[in-house]
């Protein structure tokens, strides 16, 4: 996909910051926090933007490279923010063998973005997922909670219809 990567200012709430810099205090002391912290900020912000990386750095006493390492190592944390729907595709073996590169690309057309970024206005985001256990469904495709199997390429139209004209709702 040619597609520039779509990404949304950090809009982080005092509130947030807040309850990050209070689950901070309450644990940077302890040896082994780093992970524990960085999933905590995580479900506070939804993702890990640098912003949150530097507080978590300078509460730590560590450099920021640390926090970036921890959390590139592990691929439950994520840099980037997700829409209010994200879209999912399983890339394991029986999945991409079935076409889910295929139906990839058609969603990525279809949103005008990349996998891996998030629309304009914060509503869609695409990511590619490894395995999810499901090969006999082979290919799934997953929109938030909402499971999808044995899609093709031809199903994304409508699948993805469905949380477009409920978008149109949300932004009224």
């Amino acid at each position: 996909m040619n597609e520039r990567k779509t990404t949304i200012p950090f809009k982080g709430t005092a509130e947030q910051e807040k309850n990050l810099r209070d689950m901070i205090a309450l644990h940077k002391d302890q040896e082994g926090a780093l992970i524990p912290v960085l999933q905590k900020a995580q479900e506070i912000y939804g993702y890990l933007p640098i912003e949150v990386q530097y507080i978590i750095a300078r509460e730590f006493k560590i450099t920021l490279e640390k926090v970036y390492g921890v959390m590139s190592f592990y691929s439950h944390f994520t840099l980037n923010p997700k829409g209010v729907y994200n879209v999912s595709v399983c890339m394991g073996t029986a999945c991409y063998v079935k076409g889910a590169g295929e139906i990839l690309e058609r969603i990525e057309k279809k949103l005008k973005i990349a996998a891996g970024s998030i629309t304009p206005d914060g509503m869609f985001s695409i990511d590619s997922t490894r395995c999810i256990g499901a090969c006999g469904l082979a290919p799934i495709v997953t929109v938030n909670d909402d499971i999808y199997d044995r899609v093709s390429p031809v199903d994304v139209d409508a699948i993805l219809d469905k949380y477009i004209n409920d978008s149109e709702g949300l932004n009224k």
